[in-house]
């Protein structure tokens, strides 16, 4: 008798995501315990204090399930970004919001058309529907609208734009999004994951919300795991019209997010200072290292994120493992697609130069 193939035959193209190396596990392996963590872009400068506090009061609470609707987060979302309630989304990290978006709109056959090297999640929301991932090539490690454009056909269901982009930290600018909308037809769906939008400084990064006030297909994505630093809590929102909203909603898994994730967020809208001490501390970590590549001679991407893209001119998977052996953690360019890139998060002053003194060793040969 035949035996049956238990899982669905698509599973045997996806591949579980792949974090950055954790501490703890470099920990293990290499015997040290003084390590500097600089691959998953979380946020040296740490949660507002407001937030510490409301995750102590809401620990009393976690008895009880959370509260299914987010109904004080979504509100204070909506009148900080002027959206009704009805329009924001709020998911367990935005990875679930990106899930629930292929979930919803992907059939077998549509096309979801992303940038060569993407955001791994989003290649996996396309493939778990047995939808067609299209890889549009980057130019010069930014989004090419004009390739984009000749790109799109009947079938294309979902365009995903990471603005900025991870990995290379690049912006697509108003004059950008504008001519990739005009390309678009009206049952094709843009999704606009803006993860680090919060760091941009380049006056052409375009208003994506204007085009959800407009009452275009757009979906726009945030999250508190970045600038926020609540990463550890997974708790990330978007914006669309009512219509995407009442479908992504269909398929949210109930309870989908924590209270303590949902009082922490609530908290950290309250607190710009700790906005405005991270973008400063980023700004100088990234002309800190701006400056440490030019010395040593190598080509790096400027950044509109807290991290910088920059290629080490050798195979990437020795620097990283060489790193390793100096306590340093950084994030492989080889899992983007770029071989002898690396991409290393801003970190604290202590941090950065530790970095660059291990990377100067390691191009230098020094074991």
């Amino acid at each position: 008798m035949r035996k049956r193939k238990l899982t669905r035959r698509v599973l045997d193209e996806l591949r579980p995501y792949q974090p950055g190396k954790p501490i703890e596990e470099v920990r293990r392996e290499y015997g040290l315990t003084d390590i500097v963590k600089l691959a998953s872009n979380e946020n040296p400068e740490g949660p507002s204090r407001k937030a510490v506090e409301a995750i102590r009061r809401e620990a009393e609470e976690v008895r009880q399930y959370p509260d299914n609707d987010c109904y004080h987060l979504r509100r204070a979302l909506g009148k900080m970004l002027e959206f009704a309630p009805e329009q924001i989304l709020v998911g367990h990290g935005s990875d679930e919001l990106i899930h629930n978006i292929g979930l919803a709109f992907v059939s077998p056959g549509d096309e979801v058309m992303m940038c060569s090297g993407p955001f791994s999640q989003w290649e996996f929301a396309a493939k778990l529907m047995e939808g067609k991932p299209v890889y549009v090539p980057m130019d010069d490690y930014r989004y090419d609208v004009e390739a984009m454009a000749a790109a799109l056909s009947e079938r294309t269901k979902l365009v995903f734009v990471g603005n900025p982009n991870n990995p290379t930290g690049t912006i697509v600018t108003k004059g950008e999004l504008a001519a990739l909308m005009s390309a678009l037809p009206e049952d094709t769906i843009l999704v606009m994951d803006e993860a680090y939008y919060e760091y941009v400084a380049d006056a052409e990064y375009p208003d994506s919300l204007a085009l959800v006030r407009e009452g275009r297909t757009v979906i726009v994505l945030r999250t508190f795991s970045k600038i926020y630093a609540l990463a550890g809590l997974r708790i990330g929102y978007g914006m669309t019209t009512p219509e995407l909203t009442a479908a992504l909603e269909r398929v949210r898994e109930p309870f989908n997010v924590s209270g303590v994730a949902q009082a922490a967020a609530l908290a950290s809208l309250d607190d710009g200072e700790q906005i405005a001490r991270t973008r400063a501390l980023n700004a100088e970590s990234k002309e800190y290292l701006y400056g440490e590549f030019a010395r040593l001679g190598l080509r790096y991407t400027r950044s509109e994120a807290n991290f910088v893209w920059v290629d080490v001119g050798r195979d990437c998977r020795e620097v990283f493992e060489a790193l390793l052996r100096r306590g340093v953690i950084v994030r492989t360019g080889d899992i983007f697609g770029a071989p002898t890139h690396i991409r290393v998060t801003t970190g604290t002053k202590e941090q950065n130069e530790r970095f660059a003194g291990a990377l100067e060793e390691v191009l230098g040969g020094a074991e």
